[in-house]
């Protein structure tokens, strides 16, 4: 099949090009040379990507295709879908990454001879690593056909990827999910890690290589055996350090063939990867793994109740309809040898819900449950809710630690996000869960550490409701530091309102103007876009997405800090940070004096950047404003550009949300010399907007120490 198959969308010609959609939607209007689109709908056409190759060339618009851009357009336009492509793909990655000879003796036949060679080392190599019943079926010459371009394609960034061929695949199978958010759940790294962490501590090796525990060997060598059931794309078990066989299944059969190939690259363990839904059809019944990772589907109602009543997994009590989470609780220990360790990320409701309180006793009462962890909000998917994690140990192994009575330990991290979802410290988190877990995990007790962890004997808990919540049972952390923390509070606050008195503009009502000087209201008006033609200012739109928060053991991101639109409307510093590897555009670098506009929500906000933020990159929904300093004061721009009638009339209003259009704008025709002192006063009020925040700041963390203190008893009545 040609080349040309592959199709490519509007967006996509904007990437390649490196400008914005609306440049590509110019060229259409004027080139009638531009290519006809191929595809698509009318709202959203497509087009043959080698057709806006040769014309993007033709006009000096495009020097090259970047390589790993033209490969994912490729995979984005394939005739089969991204998922088929991604597939075929990550096979003859796998062949090249396994038996790279056998890839050069079938890529050297000629044409479309390679389609009917492939087959047979794709599949030898695919049962190699994956085995005879396997979630990746050997792909046909005839579903190979459309797919030769890609695949030399995807060889080809093999070799120029440092990852090699599994870096390669990760680069397509990102850019994939980051498409369609939607439609996976995804386990972001820092839970990954700390869940495999708790499942496999670091001195787990060496006591299954004594045989603590138990008598037999271990499968597979030194290794553990990870069973994954509701896999998803395979993060948790790429978390695993060093298993000897990894067993995954999910119910996608597309995400299930895209997880073993990305297992099987990724690591030297056997992979047992079966597509299917594990409550209904388990693929791996007879399995006794060391430890299970699991991120379930939550609140599902149709998860098998009416067909499952009887089966034997439901050890500790069959599940409501509505308790989805703890059938998957229960299929983990069931998947588990004796003494073996399952981690799940679970809904906060699911501690807490009366129609699992007896299944939630029988655990506690048997020993299977052994901690409960609340993370912060922002953890993983749904962001908005404060995930809990659940260690289970399966009855039947070496008794852990000596404790009289059998204890739960409970552990609140929940407020190491305060700072938002994308500045989670995940190092401190993983740090504190394991400090706590680990004493407790050899000694079945630990006492309590900083309010905000201890165990709890399990007959403390086994009351009407058997809530295992750990906010409900653990002691609140001291009022904000305590009284003498509180003390300074007061003391910075009352400083700050004295400030904030001395810093209060005047309102005195206007002068009438001198003789010869217009008044600013009725001096003549000029619109941003008209000084933007006139060579006055540049405009700019922010582009760059803060990276997510890294992952637990690594430190803050490198690279250039990302002025958000939240930092704009709260006047902080850069919070974000760019994300590693090359991005699809150039972000903008602010410099002191640039003026950055929010254009979304209708608020009246304008900053003046200033040495702090300089170097920070524009993240989205900002505008930049970049004046000649011998034409416009920054001062005075931003002033005026903060006006509530200005910003009336540079609105549009769609149905749910504001949008400002900046070049709307308007600025009175000043002299420099009276924009400047203009822009002074513009300054002064500015500090005092400051200034006020900082009040506003430090009188909500006094209050809310007073009436903590006051409640806990650590602040005098």
């Amino acid at each position: 099949m040609p080349d040309n198959a592959t199709e490519v969308t509007a967006a996509g010609i904007a990437r390649l090009a490196g400008v914005g959609r609306a440049a590509v939607s110019n060229w259409r209007r004027r080139h009638p040379d531009f290519p006809r689109p191929v595809g698509g709908t009318e709202t959203s056409p497509s087009f043959a990507l080698a057709e806006i190759e040769r014309w993007l060339r033709a006009q000096g618009k495009l020097a090259e295709v970047p390589l790993r851009e033209r490969v994912w357009q490729q995979v984005a336009g394939h005739p089969a879908g991204a998922p088929a492509a991604l597939v075929h793909a990550g096979c003859a990655l796998l062949l090249v990454h396994e038996a790279p000879a056998a890839w050069r003796e079938a890529a050297a036949a000629p044409g479309d001879r390679l389609a009917a060679l492939l087959p047979a080392p794709l599949g030898e190599a695919l049962t190699a690593r994956l085995g005879p019943d396997r979630a990746v079926p050997t792909p046909t010459a005839e579903e190979l056909a459309p797919s030769l371009p890609l695949l030399r394609a995807a060889v080809e960034l093999a070799a120029a990827e440092p990852g090699g061929a599994p870096g390669a695949f990760e680069f397509l199978l990102g850019r994939h999910l980051d498409a369609n958010p939607r439609q996976y759940t995804l386990t972001p790294p820092g839970p990954a890690a700390l869940m495999a962490a708790l499942a496999l501590p670091a001195e787990h090796g060496a006591e299954r290589d004594r045989g603590a525990g138990h008598g037999a060997e271990l499968p597979h060598g030194r290794g553990v055996t990870v069973l994954d059931p509701a896999s998803g794309t395979g993060a948790l078990l790429r978390a695993v350090d060093g298993p000897a066989a990894l067993y995954a299944q999910e119910a996608d059969p597309d995400l299930a063939a895209l997880t073993a190939l990305r297992l099987a690259l990724h690591t030297g363990a056997a992979v047992h990867a079966r597509a299917g839904d594990a409550l209904r059809a388990d693929a791996h019944p007879h399995l006794a793994a060391d430890a299970v990772v699991c991120h379930p589907p939550f609140n599902e109602r149709n998860w098998g109740h009416d067909e499952l009543a009887y089966d034997p997994r439901w050890e500790y009590g069959f599940p409501a309809r509505t308790e989805s989470e703890l059938a998957w609780v229960q299929h983990a220990l069931a998947r588990l040898r004796p003494g073996g360790t399952a981690v799940l990320l679970m809904p906060p409701a699911a501690a807490s819900r009366r129609s699992g309180r007896r299944i939630r006793a029988d655990l506690l009462r048997r020993g299977a449950l052994r901690a409960v962890v609340a993370l912060p909000a922002g953890a993983a998917p749904p962001y908005g809710v404060p995930l809990h994690l659940w260690v289970l140990r399966r009855p039947g192994g070496p008794a852990e630690g000596a404790a009289p009575t059998p204890e739960l330990l409970l552990v609140d991290v929940s407020g190491y996000g305060a700072a938002g979802r994308d500045r989670l410290d995940w190092p401190a988190v993983h740090t504190a869960v394991l400090d706590a877990w680990t004493p407790f995990a050899r000694h079945g007790t630990t006492g309590e550490r900083s309010g905000a962890g201890r165990s709890l004997p399990v007959i403390d808990l086994l009351d009407d409701d058997v809530d295992l919540a750990p906010a409900r049972h653990l002691p609140p952390p001291a009022a904000d530091g305590g009284a003498a923390e509180l003390a300074t509070v007061r003391d910075r606050l009352a400083d700050e309102l004295r400030r904030t008195a001395r810093l209060a503009p005047p309102a005195e009502p206007a002068a009438p103007p001198a003789p010869g000087r217009p008044a600013p209201h009725r001096a003549p008006g000029v619109t941003v876009g008209e000084l933007a033609r006139a060579g006055a200012l540049r405009l700019h739109a922010g582009t760059a997405v803060p990276a997510p928060a890294p992952a637990s053991g690594s430190g803050p991101a490198d690279g250039p800090r990302v002025l958000t639109e939240q930092d704009v409307l709260t006047g902080q510093g850069p919070t974000g940070a760019l994300p590693e590897g090359p991005a699809d555009e150039e972000p903008v670098l602010l410099r002191a004096g640039d003026v950055v506009v929010p254009v979304l929500g209708g608020g009246s906000v304008a900053r003046v950047v200033d040495a702090a933020a300089e170097g920070a990159a524009l993240g989205r929904n900002l505008h930049l404003l970049r004046p000649d300093p011998a034409a416009i004061d920054p001062w005075f721009l931003a002033g005026f550009l903060r006006g509530s009638a200005n910003q009336r009339r540079a609105s549009s209003h769609a149905s749910t949300a504001t949008r400002l259009d900046v070049r709307r704008l308007r600025l009175p025709r000043l002299p420099l010399a009276e924009q400047r002192r203009h822009g002074e006063r513009f300054r002064a009020l500015a500090e005092f907007e400051d200034a006020l925040r900082q009040v506003g700041r430090l009188g909500e963390r006094l209050v809310r120490g007073l009436y903590d203190g006051l409640t806990d008893g650590t602040i005098e009545a």
